[in-house]
């Protein structure tokens, strides 16, 4: 079984890759959804994973960053964090849920600042574990 800093560390690396992942989706999406009809594709009901995977990832960057908090004390991931958070929720939750290229551009930058934030929280706690330099 993991140990707490060890699970600390497999979550932030889960939200840095699957925010990363949803930032490059954002971006793509907009290109393939307007390749599709060349390609003889079509996307007609398909489900809108948006507002679940900000929850997620919501969820996931709170509870990483808190706990990365107490072991570092370090507030840097925080100030990556919350933008990316409103930044996503705006995206997925207000009238800029529509698909366009602003929602693109919304939640592309949001995703971004969501695995930055990861990555450096990943970081302070991974500095936070080696021993102090003499």
């Amino acid at each position: 079984m993991a140990t707490p800093r060890h699970a600390l560390r497999n979550a932030d690396r889960l939200g840095f890759a699957a925010s990363f992942l949803c930032a490059i989706h954002c971006a793509m999406l907009p290109l393939l959804l307007a390749l599709a009809p060349a390609l003889g594709l079509r996307f007609g009901g398909l489900i809108d994973f948006d507002q679940a995977f900000v929850v997620f990832a919501s969820l996931l960057g709170l509870t990483t960053l808190t706990l990365g908090y107490r072991r570092h004390r370090g507030f840097h991931a925080w100030l990556l964090l919350v933008p990316g958070l409103v930044l996503v929720w705006a995206g997925a939750f207000t009238h800029l849920h529509d698909h366009s290229v602003l929602h693109a551009v919304i939640m592309t930058i949001g995703g971004l600042l969501l695995a930055a934030a990861h990555l450096v929280n990943l970081r302070l706690t991974h500095a936070r574990g080696r021993p102090a330099a003499a």
